[in-house]
């Protein structure tokens, strides 16, 4: 079952050389664990995802041109919809940018 993301969760970029963390801004009272869930608001460039290293569609810095994210959950904070570890964004370069691994602590049962 997916999970819904917070504030530090690393993403990746399928074209870029490295993670990054989320930096959540499009609310400010939903939180798990002390951090702030994610929105399909938080996708401005170099404020909610910086670069991703190189990247290698442009071979320079891998600077993220986010367009929408796509398989967001139902529910809503604010009237946007909140991400999930299964959520992805497609980046107007050509890289797909997704959910490396949740920032949360889930508990094993």
């Amino acid at each position: 079952m997916s999970q819904h993301i917070t504030d530090t969760t690393q993403l990746k970029c399928d074209k870029g050389t490295s993670p990054t963390p989320l930096t959540v801004t499009s609310q400010s009272f939903m939180s798990i664990d002390g951090k702030l869930q994610a929105t399909e608001e938080d996708k401005q460039p170099n404020t909610n995802i910086k670069p991703f290293g190189m990247c290698s569609v442009l071979r320079s810095s891998c600077t993220p041109a986010p367009i929408k994210w796509d398989n967001t959950s139902d529910f809503k904070i604010e009237d946007k919809k909140e991400l999930l570890d299964s959520s992805t964004c497609q980046c107007s370069v050509g890289g797909q940018i997704s959910v490396v691994k949740s920032a949360q602590n889930f508990v094993e049962e």
